[in-house]
């Protein structure tokens, strides 16, 4: 039974797709649901402008800290993105089987704690992930004004944020997932190049005179990095919408793990030798492209992040635009023009937003402790074994146990650790920390800061 309504879905799914020649242009570019899609959206995903703030982390955690904690967070995070796929493949069974058809429609994280757990944990599915994509887009504007900073510095930061908002607000005009194919292939290609960049100008740069490694020296510092690095590895609160538009999503359980086995080839280098080249400095300097020498490839690299941000922005943002579709009901609607236009209300607070705390670095980690914790985390977790509780749930369930874990036990061992580690690791000494970083930035800064760590003009030192 279940076999052939699975067949029947992924039919309709095939069905989906434009009947073009197969190599037409347009689908090469614009209509994307395979494996390696969903593989480019969460690689291009995951690491943005996080690259640059993890020297900044390293600084905070220390050498081998930093290392521990990027390879267990991203451990974790590929453990609750498995989940989150789990409980997307059930969801869906269970509403097939009622004969529901989502043929114009996004299936999002909310729905399916919905439909699973009931409206409590809908409301509270909706509240965090809301929250959390806000203020990923925002972080995503104060990233582009704090870069190109680094290329003119003719204009402060802040009216950069309004350029820069006003460029991100045409992403509007694109209707799903599926049509960024093209964007998350080329946003791999820059993060994989500023990865490198980073490395092998830090390493040529060699060490700064004197250099110190102090960290870890505070209890503040060092839970405000790792939260930093929790914050890295939970870009999955678009798993769902990536899965969604899939052709066939049930694939889609170990693309995210081998995603963040990729990002490690990244994140560790980088961090690494820009921490090794600069020690202590980067306390300061939040953004790692502040203190290498300015030449042709910085540049680039500068204008690659740039590029990619606006595509990141596009991915936090894109699920905000269909729960407010959803919300004033024009999700249905053929019309992209109309959607473009009721879309445009959901940018406005993002803009206004990052000029108000336009802190790189410290408003990552509060963001990780606060919302990410929750999000990425704890719901997951929480969800998956409330989900399975009945021994009834257990035999029905449309995904069977992973090869290397098959026992139930096993599963709630695991989720059980997570659920605890996050909350008083995470959410409650982080979160007590990134605010209290914060709120020195703010006491630093002032809100609304015009030019924030920025050197003095005419000098390029920049002291605190």
């Amino acid at each position: 039974m279940d076999q052939t309504v699975n067949e029947q879905n992924e039919r309709d799914h095939q069905e989906e797709k434009p009947n073009q020649s197969p190599l037409s242009f347009k689908s090469l570019l614009w209509h994307g649901g395979s494996v390696y899609d969903a593989w480019f959206s969460c690689a291009s995903n995951q690491v943005a402008q996080v690259l640059l703030t993890l020297p900044y982390s390293f600084s905070q955690l220390g050498m081998l800290s930093g290392i521990i904690f990027q390879v267990f967070y991203g451990i974790i995070g590929s453990w609750t993105a498995y989940l989150i796929s789990i409980l997307y493949v059930e969801y869906r069974t269970r509403k097939e089987k009622e004969n529901v058809s989502f043929k114009n429609h996004v299936i999002q994280w909310f729905e399916v704690l919905d439909g699973l757990l009931g409206p409590y944990w809908k409301a509270a599915g909706l509240a965090f992930n809301c929250t959390f994509l806000l203020f990923g887009s925002v972080i995503q504007l104060i990233a582009c004004a704090s870069n190109i900073y680094y290329i003119n510095d003719k204009l402060d930061k802040r009216t950069w944020t309004y350029i820069f908002g006003a460029c991100c607000a045409t992403t509007v005009f694109i209707p799903s997932f599926h049509n960024y194919r093209i964007w998350s292939f080329l946003g791999l290609g820059m993060t994989t190049y500023t990865a490198w960049y980073l490395t092998i100008a830090a390493v040529l740069h060699g060490q700064v005179e004197g250099v110190q490694h102090s960290g870890p020296t505070k209890m503040v510092l060092y839970f405000t990095g790792a939260t930093n690095i929790l914050y890295t590895f939970g870009g999955h609160a678009v798993t769902v919408e990536i899965m969604d538009a899939m052709w066939k999503p049930r694939k889609f359980k170990f693309i995210y793990f081998i995603a963040t086995l990729y990002v490690f080839t990244l994140t560790i280098p980088s961090a690494t030798a820009v921490y090794w080249a600069f020690g202590d400095q980067l306390l300061t300097h939040s953004n790692a492209f502040s203190l290498l020498p300015t030449n042709g490839w910085r540049t680039t690299a500068i204008i690659l992040m740039l590029i990619h941000q606006f595509i990141t922005f596009g991915f936090a943002c894109t699920p905000l635009y269909f729960v407010w579709e959803k919300v004033i009901g024009m999700h249905e609607t053929k019309s992209m023009c109309l959607r473009a236009l009721a879309r445009l209300p959901v940018v406005i607070p993002i803009w206004f937003l990052a000029i108000i705390f336009p802190f790189f670095g410290p408003i990552n980690s509060a963001v990780g402790a606060l919302l990410v914790s929750f999000t990425v985390y704890i719901i997951p977790s929480l969800a998956h074994m409330l989900t399975f509780r009945s021994a009834s749930a257990r035999q029905n369930a449309a995904e069977k146990l992973p090869i290397f874990l098959p026992s139930w036990v096993g599963m709630y061992v695991v989720n059980s650790f997570i659920v605890v580690w996050v909350l008083v690791i995470g959410f409650g000494f982080g979160g007590w920390a990134s605010m209290a970083n914060f709120i020195k930035q703010v006491d630093t800064f002032g809100l609304f800061a015009k030019c924030y760590q920025c050197p003095p003009q005419g000098s390029t030192t920049a002291h605190h």
